[in-house]
């Protein structure tokens, strides 16, 4: 280890340390928007996947969610089942494929999760916008760099 290193290597520690600590503050996050929808993990990446889609004006199909999801079509069949009498959602014959169903998230679904989400939201855009360019540069270049070796980790 070099001096520099030595000089370093505290701080390197605490950036893995604050790290952890915004994706424990993500994670409980997500847990307290869950529990405010009355949704599991799953149901809630599958409505916004699909709010997603739909504002791209893309049309998703079971086994499209499935595949985003990492789930079997049986599961993902019992979970629209669920969001579709919750009222997140519905099912429509395919225009482009008539084997096939289109899921569509409500138009409440969409409000429901602009309100629950919409502040937490705005107020990670203003930290962000509080980074200059250089600093959004290498903080970018950093996050892929992590999200790279978590990929690549076996």
């Amino acid at each position: 280890m070099t001096a520099a290193d030595a000089t370093t290597a505290p701080k390197n520690y605490e950036v893995l340390a604050e790290l952890r600590a915004y994706r424990l503050a993500e994670e409980a996050m997500r847990r307290r928007t869950r529990e405010s929808m009355n949704m599991g993990e799953n149901d809630l990446a599958a409505l916004r996947f699909l709010l997603k889609a739909q504002g791209d004006g893309q049309l998703v199909t079971p086994g499209m969610l499935a595949e985003h999801l990492g789930m079997k079509s049986a599961s993902v069949t019992v979970m629209l089942d669920r969001l579709t009498k919750s009222g997140h959602l519905s099912r429509m014959p395919h225009p482009n494929d008539r084997r096939s169903l289109a899921v569509i998230a409500t138009p409440g679904s969409d409000d429901e999760v602009r309100q629950t989400l919409g502040a937490m939201h705005t107020r990670m855009m203003t930290v962000a916008r509080r980074l200059d360019g250089t600093r959004a540069e290498v903080l970018h270049r950093f996050l892929l760099s992590m999200s790279d070796a978590l990929d690549d980790a076996s």
